[in-house]
């Protein structure tokens, strides 16, 4: 290695050597990424391969200045100055993409994807960023002296061109290697030589991994922000000629059962119709509650939530149940207004300006008054914006709790905990008018995964740090109902509980391309006869579901009214016709029929049985349902791009 450095590099020769530096950079970048997330990711030979088609583009993106600046051909510039500037302006953008990488490797487990540029939207409205960042800074202090010390090597091992003595020579070889790298870097961009290759994308990625998941790691944090920079997200495929061709396999066009009332009896019960309270649990994976994993661990599993346990027996639940997205910002359109995330989270798309509403929304116009709450700061992930576009007529935050209790119940870094805002939650409803509609979104079972001082001896360190807040924040929603169960509104509501998302996991089962999804969906009426269903439910089922319930929407003559929703009303729909989809790194999942599709929007990768929970054995080709499966598939798609890109999102 000295022997190298010490020969006297030309500009050519030294810029070839520090861009070989930076793809060794990015190299330890992934190894680190994955070695972070191990449990969750493979990495191959074709992850290596594709990782480096990735990174040229990334490198030339981030690079192109440097390269320019290296072969500019002008003898001039051949200057100590000069070389001292393309050093320093080498080492601050290659440590900033290192930087990003490493960053990321951390933030993959929340969202089994790399960072686009939508980051920047989803926390525009957080002003608790910098604690957050030196709190990873402390957990993460092994991945701050990775980054010192491969930035130490690079500075180390960077070569500077000596000074030219032969101009002739000089000239012939800048100039040469500056139209030999022109093409070359427009190609690396690209992916490719040929004009058949259309520029790389994110979902390329998938052509190097062995599932979806894996796709992260063959993919770097760099290339997947500038490839998402203005980017049109929603593009119509071509699968369907007509609508009637769609609609026959699927519409998103509901109208309520009808079985429920007659328009007279709809009538006379419209001042009795029942409450419904929506509760959105932060990062509730359905892993975390032991009555839905009874086979888990040989039957030993206990899980970290005794009273969900209980709610569990005295609820309709689910064989199957799933979230729609990875992200808070996917789960509350999911959940709330019934659109899944396709691509990316929907109302930091272009699309969240159209035309749509929500539960809140339609009841509102049945006479319910509504109300959202959550603990964070007014603003936080947009959630205020989003209550008051899809029908909230009221929204309860941080600012109105403390006005109410003081500030002695913040977190310190995102909200008000858990148990003391779903007491305030149950004593505003209390002043509500019947029949009301609310939802609530917890916080504290949230990164930097902390809970209050005084449960700490009661909710010890698990085997995950998660473990010990879901614990604390099952005790506040036991508490919640102990509360709730006093109020005189209580026998008359339905609740349904959730997760936004799910979140870090210790079990295989739950570490699959479909694993990641599985939320629960607990639907709880004291009124009604517990149920455990060998069903397929999603969040986007709730908004259709509790509809089904309540038998409504209706119009003035109390017939059913027509509404808008990507999910089914699973209750009254046969269990063979129930499905989940979701979108993971380019690839849709479909389930249905027992089993998982999974379709890249062109051709299917893999099918696999709900049986075959560590998803090990590929069917595709071998199942006469994966045809109607694809079928199915492409319709949601379509009809999910057309109404987004011409703003058809109501009946």
């Amino acid at each position: 290695m000295k022997q190298i450095l010490n020969k006297p590099f030309s500009s050519v020769a030294a810029t070839v050597w520090n861009l070989l530096l930076v793809y060794l950079v990015y190299q330890i970048a992934r190894c680190e990424y994955y070695f972070e997330n191990a449990s969750y990711l493979n990495y191959t030979s074709n992850v290596f391969k594709g990782g480096l088609l990735f990174d040229t583009s990334a490198i030339i993106y981030t690079n192109a200045l440097y390269i320019v600046l290296m072969l500019l051909p002008w003898h001039k510039k051949e200057s100590r100055g000069y070389h001292q500037f393309c050093k320093l302006l080498y080492l601050i953008i290659n440590g900033i993409t290192l930087a990003v990488n490493l960053a990321d490797s951390v933030y993959f487990q929340y969202t089994m994807r790399r960072t686009t540029t939508t980051v920047f939207d989803e926390f525009s409205n957080e002003g608790n960023l910098g604690s957050i960042i030196g709190t990873e800074f402390l957990n993460h202090w092994y991945l701050v002296l990775l980054f010192l010390l491969v930035m130490t090597v690079l500075w180390k091992l960077y070569a500077t061109p000596k000074a030219a003595t032969n101009l002739r020579y000089y000239y012939i070889a800048n100039i040469t290697a500056l139209l030999i790298a022109i093409p070359l870097s427009i190609a690396g961009i690209r992916g490719g030589f040929t004009t058949a290759v259309r520029p790389i994308t994110i979902s390329n990625a998938n052509q190097y991994a062995q599932r979806p998941t894996d796709a992260a790691l063959v993919l770097n944090t760099p290339f997947s922000l500038i490839r998402t920079i203005g980017k049109n997200v929603f593009v119509v495929p071509a699968y369907f000629e007509s609508q009637e061709q769609m609609e026959a396999l699927f519409s998103p066009i509901h109208v309520p059962t009808d079985s429920l009332l007659s328009a007279n009896e709809w009538k006379d019960s419209c001042g009795t119709s029942k409450n419904v309270v929506i509760l959105i649990v932060e990062s509730f994976g359905r892993e975390y509650i032991g009555a839905l994993n009874k086979d888990l661990d040989n039957g030993r599993y206990k899980g970290y939530t005794p009273y969900t346990d209980s709610l569990v027996n005295k609820s309709i639940t689910f064989r199957y149940s799933f979230c729609n997205g990875r992200k808070s910002i996917d789960g509350m359109p999911s959940i709330l207004s019934s659109i899944p995330m396709f691509v990316e989270p929907f109302f930091l798309t272009p699309a969240s300006m159209n035309d749509y509403t929500g539960l809140a929304g339609i009841l509102s116009a049945e006479g319910y008054e509504t109300a959202f709450f959550h603990g964070a700061q007014n603003g936080s992930m947009g959630f205020q914006a989003f209550a008051q576009k899809t029908g909230f007529q009221k929204y309860y935050g941080r600012t109105e709790y403390e006005a109410a209790h003081g500030t002695d119940d913040f977190d310190g870094t995102w909200a008000i905990w858990d148990e003391p805002f779903m007491q305030y939650y149950a004593e505003e409803m209390s002043k509500m008018r019947q029949p009301f509609m609310t939802a609530i979104f917890t916080a504290s079972s949230h990164h930097p995964f902390v809970i209050p001082e005084k449960y700490k001896k009661d909710f010890p360190e698990g085997s995950l740090p998660i473990h010990k807040c879901i614990r604390y924040t099952d005790m506040a929603i036991g508490r919640f109902f102990e509360t709730a169960q006093k109020q005189p509104w209580f026998s008359n509501t339905i609740f349904v509980l959730t997760s936004d998302h799910t979140n870090m996991s210790d079990h295989p089962e739950y570490q699959t391309d479909l694993g990641g999804f599985c939320s629960p969906i607990i639907i709880y009426d004291p009124t009604a006869t517990p149920a455990y269903h060998d069903k397929v439910a999603q969040q986007i089922d709730i908004l259709p579901t509790v509809l089904g319930l309540l038998g409504l929407p209706r119009n003035d003559l109390g017939h059913p009214k027509k509404y808008f929703a990507f999910g089914i009303d699973v209750l009254n729909t046969p269990a063979e016709d129930t499905w989940a989809v979701n979108y993971l790194n380019g690839i849709y999942q479909y389930v249905k029929y027992g089993y998982v599709l999974q379709f890249d929007g062109t051709d299917t990768k893999a099918i696999y049985s709900l049986e075959d929970r560590l998803m090990k054995n590929n069917l595709k080709g071998k199942t006469e349902l994966q045809p109607q499966m694809e079928r199915e598939l492409k319709a949601i798609i379509q009809q999910y791009m057309e109404r987004m890109t011409k703003n058809h999102l109501m009946p």
